[in-house]
């Protein structure tokens, strides 16, 4: 997809590389370190209250609430944020959650496209130390979750898997800012 910028909003510092501009066939860098101070902003001003009106996030960064709309449709589209609901999964019938770590005598990406595939993982890292792969996930209860992990376990190229059963979530933050 090619992301079309408004030459009246900049939409980050100069030397900010997207696949549109590299022409190299290489990964673009994306650095959050590169985005402007006014996109800092925005951001900040979402990671507050992600449902907090343009037109209020504009009077804070000084833009019209066209321009702060503008501004966030780049930003998702380029992929450095993501507007989401957040949800507490214990409300919503998932009684039990963990993290699984994962050694693999295979390869990292071709594990990772099964695991993508296999419901009830949520986040996939790749990791250094003791786990090739560190995964969490949300089930309903014990007995769900003894099932995933069977599944898991199944997977070619899986060699061992330790499961960390979350026993109280404590507090999970989103507020980290921006660089």
């Amino acid at each position: 997809m090619r992301v079309q910028h408004d030459m009246r909003e900049p939409f980050t510092a100069a030397g900010f590389e997207t696949a549109d501009n590299m022409g190299n066939g290489t990964e673009p860098h994306k650095s959050p370190t590169l985005l402007d101070d006014t996109n800092k902003a925005i951001i900040r001003e979402l990671q507050k209250n992600g449902r907090k009106p343009y037109g209020a996030i504009g009077k804070v960064v000084g833009l019209s609430e066209a321009a702060v709309r503008g501004r966030v449709q780049r930003l998702v589209e380029t992929g450095i944020i993501q507007i989401v609901a957040v949800t507490d999964p214990v409300q919503l019938g998932y009684r039990r959650q963990a993290m699984i770590g994962v050694n693999t005598s295979g390869a990292l990406d071709a594990l990772a496209d099964q695991l993508r595939a296999t419901d009830g993982i949520d986040y996939i890292v790749a990791a250094a130390g003791r786990f090739d792969m560190l995964l969490e996930v949300f089930t309903a209860d014990d007995d769900d979750l003894l099932d995933l992990v069977m599944r898991i376990r199944r997977i070619p190229g899986v060699d061992h898997t330790e499961v960390f059963t979350y026993l109280r979530l404590i507090e999970q933050r989103y507020d980290y800012g921006v660089r």
